[in-house]
């Protein structure tokens, strides 16, 4: 009798871990920090002293972000940097106005500094968590610390580049032309 009962027991708990054990590990295992669990926090270029020119301003006004580049390896890089923010609201939206190093893609000497500033234009409204972000060729991004920004103000509509779109459309039609006439067992 005794053992029926220390069996029945043993296999409750069997069951009871199978089912839920998955479930607490995962939640006990994930040990995030902001930027930390995405691998966010670059081996090869650190951004430091990131600094804002502001923490609230209204849409239409500018926003600057400034600071430094570390190379911390020796060969050379290519990046470029951008903004990261995050926010509650589904914008999300900021125009970029200018960057420096100036051009998209810019290079990183090996064991260089470099300073860097981005001008940015508020969109929308809103509460944002914004971050410089420099995207490494062959590495991935980074982020700086960030800062939160309180926007306010009735949103900036842009106008959709239409022509933009129908040059977009021609192009990828004529690549799916190109891929039918040489290759059309792929395709069907």
């Amino acid at each position: 009798m005794v053992d029926k009962k220390i069996f029945v027991v043993a296999l409750g708990v069997i069951l009871a871990l199978g089912t839920f054990g998955p479930h607490v590990a995962q939640m006990v295992q994930n040990a995030e920090a902001h930027g930390v669990q995405a691998q966010l926090q670059s081996r090869f270029v650190k951004i430091e002293d990131e600094t804002f020119n502001r923490q609230s301003l209204n849409t239409g006004e500018e926003l600057v972000i400034s600071g430094k580049f570390v190379s911390l390896v020796e060969r050379d890089l290519r990046g470029w940097n951008s903004i990261f923010s995050e926010s509650t609201n589904a914008g999300n939206r900021w125009e970029i106005l200018a960057r420096s190093p100036p051009g998209n893609v810019f290079q990183i000497p090996g064991n260089a500094v470099i300073d860097y500033e981005i001008r940015a234009k508020a969109l929308e409204p809103g509460v944002y968590h914004v971050h410089t972000q420099l995207n490494v060729a062959s590495v991935g991004p980074g982020l700086g610390p960030g800062q939160t920004v309180v926007v306010s103000g009735e949103p900036i509509l842009k106008p959709i580049p239409y022509t933009n779109i129908m040059y977009q459309s021609i192009i990828i039609a004529v690549g799916y032309v190109i891929t039918f006439a040489t290759r059309p067992w792929q395709v069907i």
